[in-house]
């Protein structure tokens, strides 16, 4: 059976098709635009986001089975009737309700939001972004006098439009601070503490089901793009963990049929996946500045070229004094801090452009380092850890990131985990994974990385 996954990214919307034989490979992608309309704001147009997955299932072909892996945490609001967006997309990394997060904070709700969806009281999550567009949006109000509002998450708005179907997969439910982890089901009481009419929600449903048909082809699979990811990786027993390095970088644990709590640790208890009513749970942990980073490190005008990431001659910057900190839109796991700001320190007036980039390199694995310390507290981690994105072009960053880890690596050459992952979701039997893995293992010395950088993050924590 010919199985096509549609990845949609925070950049682009990309397809894969693959079928049992164990070819994969990705028949088209679009990049899309991101609005910034203000400080601290990320946007989507949620029209160009639809046209973009309809071009990508054109580009599949004929396929007999198709699975939708999501951002997860993005969310609009749409007219029920007419399927119109009332809305922008307000994106993942979007912090303008970080003030309502902060007084809820103040009010004491995090114990609820962390007893009963797992989920800190972060701009992270969907739940305040929906009760912003709820309170701030005229026809938004105006559709929910009249009963035609829809609210929900990406994947929601795109299952409607091309299926006619208003539901969501219970992965993206767990990412919204809105439904209770233990019910898989909205919490009315969460609802109520965030502002957010229930009834204008979407059905949650398995990861694996029936979600509707899209021109004659079953939809059998709708996922978040890091659980996806995690699926693709091959990570199926508890201790399994994985690591995407995208526009962030995402680790989870598999943890099996065990809901793990971390609040200590800053690890959110999340939904692998959901088939036939059983859910596989997760820990996740989150770094909010990965690619990103990059991204802006060629805005800036200091990367020039991807191949300036693949090696130094310097020694690592840290063991030099540099210490970079990605915080550009503050600190997640274990942190939760969205006043913390990137900064460099230990600068000097020989610091060259390529000291700066080494430095920004070793800043997000050592961020990522904290995530996976952290987890390993709550689960035994075992093996090595599958790592996939594209910082892991960088025979550096992987060389620095088993190091801080003091563990080894597993680096697929077939780097479409996300997207192979959904269609293996779809797909009514097993997928070979395509492709090789090799292993990377600890080669420099860290004496002293956790601690330098631990101070850094100190200085940066706060600073907005």
């Amino acid at each position: 059976m010919i199985v096509a996954a549609i990845d949609r990214g925070t950049t682009s919307t990309r397809v894969l098709v693959a079928d049992p034989s164990g070819h994969a490979r990705i028949r088209h992608a679009i990049r899309h635009a991101q609005f910034h309309p203000h400080p601290g704001w990320v946007e989507h147009n949620p029209l160009e986001l639809l046209a973009n997955i309809r071009a990508c299932l054109q580009a599949a072909g004929p396929v007999e089975a198709l699975g939708l892996a999501n951002q997860g945490e993005s969310c609009l609001a749409w007219d029920a009737k007419t399927l119109q967006p009332l809305s922008p997309v307000i994106v993942w990394q979007d912090n303008r309700t970080a003030p309502d997060t902060q007084r809820l904070k103040a009010q004491g709700a995090e114990a609820e939001t962390l007893a009963r969806a797992g989920l800190p009281l972060d701009a992270y999550f969907s739940a305040t972004k929906l009760a912003w567009l709820v309170r701030e949006i005229p026809e938004i109000q105006a559709a929910r006098r009249a009963n035609r509002l829809c609210l929900g998450t990406t994947d929601a708005f795109f299952l409607h439009h091309l299926t006619g179907r208003f539901t969501t997969d219970v992965t993206t439910a767990s990412r919204t601070s809105l439904m209770n982890l233990a019910t898989r089901q909205w919490d009315t009481t969460l609802c109520a503490l965030f502002g957010v009419p229930p009834e204008c929600l979407p059905e949650i449903r398995d990861t694996v089901g029936a979600f509707g048909d899209i021109n004659k082809t079953p939809l059998t699979a709708s996922v978040v793009d890091q659980q996806a990811a995690l699926y693709g990786h091959g990570c199926r027993r508890a201790g399994d963990a994985k690591i995407t390095f995208g526009t962030g970088a995402f680790a989870l644990a598999v943890t099996g049929a065990e809901i793990i709590r971390a609040p200590e640790q800053g690890l959110l208890p999340t939904i692998a996946w959901s088939r036939g009513g059983i859910a596989t749970f997760a820990l996740d942990g989150g770094v909010y500045d990965a690619g990103a980073a990059i991204e802006w490190a060629e805005r800036l005008g200091i990367l020039h070229n991807l191949d300036e990431l693949h090696d130094f001659q310097a020694p690592p910057a840290i063991t030099r004094g540099l210490v970079f900190v990605p915080a550009l839109s503050g600190l997640a796991c274990p942190h939760w801090d969205r006043s913390a700001a990137a900064l460099w320190l230990g600068m000097d007036s020989s610091t060259t452009r390529q000291d700066l980039l080494q430095a920004l390199l070793e800043g997000v694995a050592l961020r990522t380092a904290e995530v996976i310390s952290a987890m390993h507290e709550k689960i035994e981690l075992k093996g090595a850890i599958s790592v996939d994105g594209g910082l892991t072009r960088s025979p550096y960053f992987l060389r620095v990131l088993a190091s801080a880890l003091g563990r080894e690596l597993a680096v697929p050459d077939f780097d479409e985990l996300t997207a192979f992952g959904c269609a293996a979701l779809a797909a009514p039997q097993p997928l070979p994974r395509p492709g090789t893995t090799r292993a990377i293992a600890p080669s420099l010395t860290s004496s002293g990385w956790r601690e330098r950088f631990a101070e850094a993050i100190t200085r940066a924590r706060g600073w907005r």
